[in-house]
């Protein structure tokens, strides 16, 4: 099942949106709920919801910046935004962050609803195949891989986010804190760091943190929330939603997986 958040400040249109859909014949289960934006985001980062759908005018922090907010944490969850009439200039905001799709509020219907969750499970059907195949995002029995991030690129201030990533992953690292580090503008750095290295660099310190994770998960008995936690992840819950994502298991059934791996040198 998809997980599903939804996001809305009038209770009256959640209960709607909640209660006018057969969410499991469509393959989804309603996660969670939030009124705001604020509200939403932590939830968010606690259990990574697989859609949201959101409201884009709530008090707090609107639909918009909870999809960027959402973004720049590295969370790629499918949005689908909820908006009225003439609140266009919002709805092009979230479709450039990535949004999937919109609904307008008043002409919202069963079928309307019906169609953009067909589309929405339809993407998260192939981005999972997609991950499973890349070599970025490989399958249970091969760890994610980086390469070198010598290769990566010679940009000088990349270059020193990236020795600063690799050495220092168990900190707390933000976009934010990156750019006061090389003295640049947070959103010149976050539109660099994808430009030269090929993804985000939330993503790319997820990876980061996994592959330690994985060290850590196959060479010590440690439980996996301290591991988590040794990595950079202070929810546990975040850190076995992201290293499932890369993955494709949880932290303990990879360690499970690879110590109960045949010996592939016996006759």
């Amino acid at each position: 099942m998809w997980k599903v958040l939804l996001v809305e400040d009038e209770v009256f249109v959640r209960e709607s949106v909640r209660e006018i859909i057969a969410w499991e014949e469509l393959g989804f289960t309603v996660s969670g709920e939030a009124g705001n934006g604020a509200e939403a985001l932590e939830m968010i980062l606690q259990d990574v919801p697989d859609l949201v759908i959101s409201d884009i005018v709530m008090p707090e922090m609107d639909g918009v910046e909870l999809l960027r907010r959402t973004r720049e944490e590295g969370v790629d969850s499918r949005f689908v935004m909820l908006t009225c009439m003439n609140d266009f200039e919002n709805v092009r905001l979230a479709m450039e962050y990535g949004a999937s799709s919109y609904i307008l509020k008043l002409s919202m219907s069963v079928n309307s609803l019906r169609d953009t969750l067909r589309k929405i499970s339809g993407e998260l059907e192939k981005s999972l195949e997609n991950r499973t195949r890349s070599q970025g995002l490989p399958g249970p029995d091969t760890p994610p891989q980086l390469p070198a991030h010598e290769e990566i690129t010679s940009h000088p201030e990349i270059q020193k986010i990236l020795h600063y990533l690799h050495n220092h992953y168990a900190e707390d690292i933000t976009v934010k804190s990156m750019s006061q580090y090389v003295m640049m503008a947070e959103n010149y750095v976050s539109t660099l760091f994808k430009k030269k290295t090929g993804q985000t660099l939330i993503h790319y310190l997820h990876q980061v943190r996994v592959n330690q994770a994985i060290l850590l998960l196959t060479t010590s008995d440690l439980p996996v929330y301290e591991i988590g936690n040794r990595v950079g992840f202070v929810n546990d819950n975040y850190f076995i939603k992201i290293f499932k994502r890369l993955t494709t298991q949880t932290p303990s059934q990879y360690r499970h997986t690879q110590r109960h791996k045949p010996d592939s040198m016996s006759l």
